[in-house]
């Protein structure tokens, strides 16, 4: 059984991952001969979750597309932090009932 704190904790760094291939490129945008970074997500089986890499693109990147790409990323990061935050109540609302 997969852990929530894993699950949502390996949707963190995949987001922190988007952010930081995003903002590369946006940093390098008019370097010559510069190669986009792109964040690839994979399901991981155990102990669930996604593992996230950065992969070179040959084509340069374009202002607009990495501005939407910071925008999902950084509304993945919040969505799982939330998840961590619910997880949190809810063990906090558990032991109150336990104790």
């Amino acid at each position: 059984m997969s852990s929530i704190s894993a699950i949502a904790n390996s949707g963190l760094q995949a987001a922190q991952n988007r952010l930081g291939a995003s903002a590369h490129n946006i940093a390098n945008l008019n370097t010559p001969a510069f190669q986009r970074l792109r964040t690839e997500q994979v399901a991981v089986a155990s102990p669930g979750g996604v593992m996230a890499t950065a992969q070179r693109e040959p084509q340069g990147a374009a202002l607009e597309q990495e501005v939407v790409e910071q925008m999902s990323a950084t509304y993945a990061f919040k969505a799982n932090l939330q998840v961590l935050k619910a997880e949190d109540r809810m063990m906090g609302s558990l032991l109150d009932v336990r104790a």
